[in-house]
């Protein structure tokens, strides 16, 4: 059996990857670019704004909140997304140290 992808690279180089890999979606840019505006956001709202199917838009919203980059807060019947001002800044450093390597 082969090496996995962990194995073969960096820890630093697998959460990177991983990253990008959750910012690689348009619908995950869109949704966090409305958290981020609005300070908040809730599943039907994005539906409405993005124009996207209700599976689609939990679809994403799990993956960001599974990463740590969103986090809900139950109200009544709906969850509430913000995002997680911590994550964002581990995610904002990580990016600019990478793109701050000289080529």
């Amino acid at each position: 059996m082969g090496l996995t992808r962990a194995e073969i690279f960096s820890e630093e180089q697998n959460k990177l990857a991983a990253m990008f890999k959750l910012l690689a979606h348009p619908a995950r840019i869109a949704i966090l670019q409305y958290i981020a505006v609005n300070k908040t956001g809730i599943c039907n709202d994005l539906i409405d704004e993005l124009g996207l199917a209700q599976a689609t838009v939990s679809q994403h919203l799990k993956e960001l909140k599974t990463f740590g980059i969103l986090k809900g807060k139950i109200e009544g019947k709906s969850v509430i997304y913000s995002i997680d001002p911590d994550m964002w800044i581990t995610v904002r450093g990580n990016f600019a140290i990478f793109f701050a390597q000289e080529i």
